[in-house]
């Protein structure tokens, strides 16, 4: 027995001595480069977004489960930001004998191209940038090869450079000069993004460090990266002194006059030894009720090894846990990066506070209660929609969120005009005013889109009808929210006698009605004409003077009458007609016609007036469309229909809607499914029966969702995040469990809910700010989002998936819109979920 312990101890000392396994970087089969704790991305994700420069694309390192750089390519800025060129990536090439990905990088305006070649190098990668011809010599001096690390996961960490030691900071503190305009290169199609205000020059950020031999973050190993160049100098810059959502940036200059091999790094990230990713614990953090399913899922590492139970505790009174259940954790499979197990609690029912304790991690604790969702809405109702009241001065407390913005109103945009949201002015204006008259009566009603400050007509079309349909499933009576159109006032938090969403509906209808009245039909949008006005980050009301521009004064001067300015601040009026944007403004006129009548009678009759005007020309205007642009028409159309049979009950809309139905219905029937539930009402029973073997198809579509994911709601995959998909899916399932329940179990409508409030992939908190008391997001891409803060109710996009593999939602970064910036078309349509939601509850 002795001779046997001391040979197991012999045995056991070998084993602690050997060295780790293999450590080396490997290309594997998602053509990425891995090795435990350690992903590089070589141009799986390009530069392809609507909006150049997203921090999502390029190579990018996925260190420790954190996405911590990204951006790796030929730039041709220190710090680029948002709007300035991004290279094309016409070929990518990935060769798994010489453990490499290439990929050619090409600026057409500058006809520039560079190769990128990442090699595996031992536990790292080198990227090597060759050029055929030498550097044109209009980018001499500026192109560069780049790599950007997220600022919130290294400041306060340190750095050196050839062993010269210094530390990120927490906020921008960095040297700059000026240089003229005519230095710095071409932008994305000539917006300039840093406003020069009249000086004729611009900010040029000063490296922070020089040398060659760069390591980051010694003192955090997993957050340690070395990089080194023999041929180059390394720059360090912060890219924060030119733009909030700027990131550290490493840089080398590419050498002027020389072809082949002109630039060499070796990036090693540090690989912690042994690391396994920690549990991601999923649930509610909003709690649950007694009577509910209740079913943690859990995202584990898949090296790490699944435990079989997991236990809840309940908090007693005096403050002390006890187990009260313990249960099975079974295996549901992987999912992309990750496994994933559940637990099923549903069992525990008594009222109370509670944890769940999986091996050595446990949660924040939440709730069982009866009540737990009463509340889920009133964030969104009271404070981030009241916020975002565009032409209205918005008070709480002693807080002003904005004073009242776009006094001077909106100017005709000019022909043959591109914006920089992706908007556009055709060849004409489609209207009788010329290109930068003012158009007057548009500064009224309407919702900001988001975190800027401009107003999407879609959106605001989708909002008022969010609201209408909230109104008339459910006449929340709710009023918190003092609403003054005369003063342009509104305070938060004072009740004023009427409905606070009868006052939404009148405000988003305003600004509808007048663009139909004034301009004739709708607008594409009413937005900022100068980017820098565009990415505005503060007070609304100071995006611009209040003046109208007069062209005869000097910059900055303002008349002698004070009635304008020379100041180019204005927001314009982007004016090209769309017909399918037509239709659906007059479905939601239609609609918003009942839900004002008797409240705002004269409103309501003008908004009748346009749904039927804008019906008739625009149906008109689409019959000369081709049938493979149509489809946004049909399903316009369908809607359209339906709301304007519920308001005036003439069958020939009646008919017309089904006819578009149907057929919608047989191509992809979760698109029209909620259109169609929501016709019920208003139909004969024919149609209700009709229906009914499509909502059989509806369930077939919730039964693959659970086989899809361990989550079982509709996962988005883009660059937007999919949180609007699990609120439509919600939303569904509670009105045909409603209409249908032998059919659809109201019980999968929790699984939205679920997802929502902290049971989804890369961490748990709620994804609705200030809503799941115990840990709801933190920071979010509001228009406060350079304070690392949230305006409560927002609703994240979610979960954003990076290909091939990859989820994240940062919660320490809110500059990533497609993951963290709230909408208001979103947000409202969570409101509609959240009551279809609570009355289903009850």
């Amino acid at each position: 027995m002795k001779k046997l312990s001391f040979l197991s101890l012999i045995l056991l000392l070998l084993a602690a001595c050997s060295p780790e396994p293999n450590q080396d970087m490997v290309l594997n089969d998602l053509e990425y480069f891995e090795t435990q704790g350690v992903n590089v991305l070589v141009y799986s994700n390009l530069f392809t977004g609507g909006f150049n420069d997203e921090k999502n694309a390029g190579i990018e390192l996925i260190h420790h489960g954190v996405r911590t750089a990204q951006g790796g390519a030929v730039r041709l800025s220190h710090t680029p930001e948002q709007w300035d060129l991004v290279p094309e990536i016409p070929t990518r090439t990935v060769d798994s004998v010489s453990n490499s990905i290439s990929a050619t990088l090409r600026y057409d305006d500058y006809d520039f191209d560079s190769r990128v070649v990442v090699t595996a190098k031992g536990k790292g990668v080198e990227i090597s940038v060759f050029l055929d011809e030498p550097l044109p010599e209009s980018v001499e001096g500026s192109a560069g090869f780049n790599l950007e690390f997220l600022p919130s996961q290294y400041w306060g960490k340190t750095y050196l450079m050839d062993g010269r030691i210094n530390r990120f900071s927490r906020y921008v503190a960095s040297n700059t000069i000026t240089r003229p305009n005519s230095e710095k290169p071409k932008q994305y199609k000539g917006y300039v993004t840093s406003d020069d205000r009249g000086t004729g020059k611009f900010i040029d950020p000063l490296p922070l460090e020089t040398g060659r031999t760069m390591l980051l973050a010694p003192d955090e190993p997993e957050r340690m990266v070395k990089i080194t160049s023999a041929d180059a100098d390394i720059m360090l810059f912060d890219g924060r002194v030119l733009a909030q959502n700027g990131w550290y940036v490493v840089r080398s200059l590419l050498p002027a006059g020389k072809t082949g091999k002109v630039l060499t790094w070796t990036v090693e990230p540090n690989a912690v030894k042994g690391w396994v990713r920690e549990p991601n614990i999923g649930f509610s953090q909003v709690g649950y009720l007694p009577s509910q399913q209740k079913v943690s899922v859990i995202e584990l590492d898949k090296k790490d090894e699944p435990l079989a139970k997991a236990s809840i505790y309940r908090v007693g009174e005096d403050g002390n846990a006890t187990e009260v259940f313990r249960g099975n954790i079974e295996s549901w499979g992987d999912y992309y990066k990750y496994h994933y197990v559940k637990f099923d609690f549903s069992s525990v029912e008594t009222p109370g506070i509670y944890y769940i304790q999986y091996g050595d991690f446990k949660t924040n604790n939440f709730i069982i209660e009866d009540n737990v969702y009463d509340w889920i809405t009133d964030a969104t109702s009271d404070v981030w929609i009241p916020i975002h009241m565009n032409h209205m001065y918005v008070n709480e407390a002693y807080r002003v969120w904005h004073g009242e913005p776009f006094k001077e109103g909106y100017l005709q945009a000019p022909p043959n005009t591109d914006h920089f949201d992706l908007h556009s002015q055709g060849p004409t204006t489609d209207t009788k005013y010329k290109a930068l008259e003012t158009i007057p009566g548009l500064n009224v009603g309407g919702f900001f889109d988001a975190g800027d400050f401009d107003i999407e007509t879609g959106s605001n079309i989708s909002v008022v009808q969010n609201f209408v349909q909230t109104w008339e499933y459910f006449k929340p009576l709710r009023d918190q929210t003092f609403v003054d159109e005369e003063q342009r006032y509104v305070d938060l938090h004072r009740p004023d006698g009427t409905p606070d969403i009868l006052q939404y509906i009148e405000h988003g209808t305003m600004n509808l009605v007048a663009q139909a009245e004034i301009i004739g039909h709708m607008a594409q949008t009413l937005s900022n004409s100068v980017l820098d006005n565009y990415h505005h980050l503060g007070d609304a009301a100071s995006i611009t003077d209040g003046l109208p521009y007069n062209p005869n004064l000097g910059p900055y001067e303002v008349a002698r009458d004070g009635k304008s300015s020379g100041v180019k601040d204005d927001m314009w009026a982007f004016t090209s007609r769309n017909p399918s944007l037509d239709l659906r403004a007059a479905a939601m006129f239609a609609a918003t016609s009942r839900a004002l009548k008797g409240y705002n009678d004269d409103l309501s009759g003008r908004a009748l007036i346009q749904s039927k005007r804008l019906l008739k020309e625009s149906t008109e205007l689409l019959a000369n469309v081709p049938e493979d642009n149509r489809r946004w028409g049909r399903g316009a159309d369908m809607g359209t229909n339906l709301q304007l049979y519920i308001s005036t009950g003439e069958q020939q809309y009646s008919d017309k809607f089904q006819e578009s139905l149907w057929p919608s219905l047989d191509r992809f029937v979760s698109f029209s499914i909620l259109t169609a539930l929501h016709a019920i009402p208003h139909m004969d029973e024919a149609y209700k029966e009709k229906l009914r073997p499509y909502v059989v198809k509806y369930k077939e579509y919730i039964e693959e969702l659970e086989k899809d994911n361990p989550y079982g709601v509709p996962i988005g995959l883009r660059n937007w995040a999919g949180n609007g998909g699990v609120v439509n899916f919600g939303t569904t399932i509670c009105f045909a469990s409603q209409y249908y329940p032998d059919i659809i179990d109201a019980s999968h409508a929790f699984k939205a809910t679920n997802w929502l409030f902290g049971c989804h992939p890369y961490h748990n908190y709620s994804f609705v700010a200030a809503v799941g008391a115990a840990r709801p997001k933190a920071v979010f891409y509001g228009n406060n989002r350079a304070d690392f803060s949230f305006i409560p109710g927002n609703v994240a996009p979610g979960v954003l998936f990076r290909q091939p593999d990859h989820f994240e939602n940062y919660d320490d970064w809110p500059f990533l819109w497609g993951q963290n910036e709230g909408t208001i078309g979103g947000n409202t349509s969570y409101l509609i979920f959240g009551s279809a939601f609570k009355n289903l509850v009850k």
